[in-house]
């Protein structure tokens, strides 16, 4: 059994040097004795080192998904230009300033030099690194083709991220319209609509409906307004937490979300486009096919086709050809399968499932555009007209006592 490697911290040091020049710097070690001496054996005599403090992160600075798929890219780049394992890990932590990112490489490095191998290690932080990734890095390991296998993972990686910023991009514009428009409302009604109704209060008449909704509008969000956007909130947060609880809802809202004119198309487009895509990069690492849709069934992001695929999976077990089950499972596009089809006849389902992929993730660009194009008009469509019933309720009564004059 490998002895444990020491846990070495970071050390900040201030020195002088042998020409009196006062210096600092960092350096990581076991202890701060040995940063002493290494500072010693560089002709500079240390005046203070003392452990560097821990940068505890800020909000919403964890390691992000698309960290991951550049360090997979850099370490692929590394060992195939023959640079070892551990001087890899070296090279790319010195390219992240991300302190949570440097330290999981650090955490890496260390069981690996234990004796781990990459796989193992990387299993130890199934946060960051799934199944499916460890498995494909396992293979290549076995195979002696690691390099080979990390560059089909750094690109697996690297497509499922813009592929999921695409969908994303898709999804928070249409929110983010609605968040403008909730705003734009709110300022008119707390701070203008007040201003209208002092004017009025003079007007010995009776109010036209609207204007006097508006006001009514008004005044409730005066009172409550606090306790309406407290409310909102809790509301909010506790459907997130259903959605994420409760997996019959989750089924009901990616079925209904399938369902919908913009988003189903790009919603089903996009799972296609990743079950293609991580089932031809499982399959061309030498995974057997029913272990690869084993792993591929949660990649999809789309709880319909998750359990499509695990049918999928169930049905080629049992002898089933893939092409017949993925159209006995009434979700995949005929293009999809009569692809499959060919690749399963030809020998080369690998190499079709990505042309799927390719061609999928380019209509999700497609449909991404066409959605924002879309967009543009429906936002000043819908701020137009919020602005102008607002305006037009408050300006009605002006024009009635016009009239009447």
């Amino acid at each position: 059994m490998a002895a444990k490697a020491p846990t070495t911290s970071v050390y900040v040091w201030h020195g002088v040097d042998g020409q009196g020049q006062v210096m600092r710097g960092e350096l990581s070690a076991a202890n701060p004795l040995l940063i002493r001496a290494q500072l010693r054996k560089q002709g500079i005599t240390p005046t203070r080192v003392r452990r560097k403090p821990r940068a505890w992160p800020r909000l919403g600075q964890g390691i992000s998904t698309r960290e991951i798929a550049l360090f997979t890219r850099q370490l692929a780049t590394l060992m195939q230009a023959g640079v070892p394992l551990l001087q890899a890990f070296d090279i790319i932590a010195d390219s992240f300033e991300q302190p949570l990112m440097r330290q999981l490489l650090a955490s890496l490095k260390r069981e690996i030099e234990a004796g781990s191998s990459l796989a193992t290690a990387l299993r130890q932080h199934p946060r960051h690194f799934d199944a499916l990734y460890c498995n494909l890095v396992d293979a290549g390991e076995q195979a002696g083709a690691l390099d080979t296998l990390l560059e089909r993972v750094a690109t697996h990686k690297e497509k499922s991220e813009n592929l999921k910023a695409r969908v994303k991009q898709a999804m928070v514009y249409p929110l983010a319209v609605i968040g403008v428009a909730v705003i734009v409302s709110s300022i008119l009604l707390l701070k203008v609509v007040p201003q209208f109704q002092s004017l009025f209060a003079g007007f010995d008449a009776e109010l036209p409906p609207l204007t006097q909704w508006v006001i009514n509008l008004s005044h409730l969000l005066q009172r409550h307004g606090g306790l309406l956007l407290a409310a909102s909130l809790l509301v909010g947060v506790g459907l997130i937490q259903a959605y994420r609880r409760s997996a019959r809802l989750r089924d009901r809202v990616d079925s209904g979300l399938l369902r919908l004119p913009l988003a189903g198309p790009l919603m089903q487009k996009s799972a296609v486009a990743r079950y293609a895509r991580t089932l031809a990069t499982t399959f061309a690492a030498g995974v057997p096919l029913v272990q690869a849709l084993d792993s591929v069934a949660g990649a999809s992001g789309n709880g319909v086709f998750q359990q499509a695929v695990e049918r999928i999976r169930q049905q080629v077990a049992s002898g089933m050809q893939l092409h017949f089950a993925m159209r006995a499972s009434g979700v995949f596009p005929g293009m999809a399968v009569q692809m499959t089809a060919i690749g399963e006849e030809s020998g080369t389902l690998d190499h079709l499932l990505e042309k799927v992929a390719s061609h999928y993730e380019v209509e999700v660009d497609h449909l991404v555009d066409s959605l924002t194009r879309l967009m543009e008009p429906l936002i000043m469509v819908l701020l137009g007209s919020i602005v102008g019933a607002l305006v037009v309720a408050m300006y009605l009564p002006v024009f009635q006592l016009g009239t009447a004059i």
